[in-house]
């Protein structure tokens, strides 16, 4: 069967390597999800510059306490990284071409990034 791409499942454990905690559970993956006000408001806040860690404080603030949220800040900032990848396939999609670099290995001897732009707009 292994040369076909098929497995077969001779001995299956299913004990728990920890105990579950139910009071947590509202944070597991499958229970989360963001509020339509939240989204706008984490918009809001991005098109502000307002800091992904402001605006989660900004949310315990308002509900008294972490635990009330059932989100944590890495879903705040994983909201705006989805937001911005949606934002660039729908300007592939209208411009139908991409620009894309990275910066990674380009640093100085302070271990700055330095990077120039140079390009033309022939979209205007």
């Amino acid at each position: 069967m292994k040369d076909v791409g098929l497995w077969t499942i001779f001995k299956v454990i299913l004990n728990h390597s920890h105990p579950c905690c139910p009071d947590q559970a509202e944070m597991l993956k499958q229970h989360k999800e963001l509020s339509m006000f939240v989204r706008r408001t984490i918009e809001t806040h991005e098109k502000a510059r307002i800091r992904p860690s402001k605006t989660y404080q900004s949310f315990v603030a308002v509900a008294g306490s972490h635990r009330k949220l059932g989100f944590i800040e890495k879903d705040v900032r994983n909201y705006i990284t989805r937001e911005a990848d949606a934002r660039s396939r729908a300007a592939f999609d209208y411009f139908k071409d991409v620009v894309s670099f990275d910066t990674t290995y380009n640093t100085n001897r302070y271990n700055l990034v330095l990077s120039s732009f140079v390009g033309v707009n022939h979209h205007s």
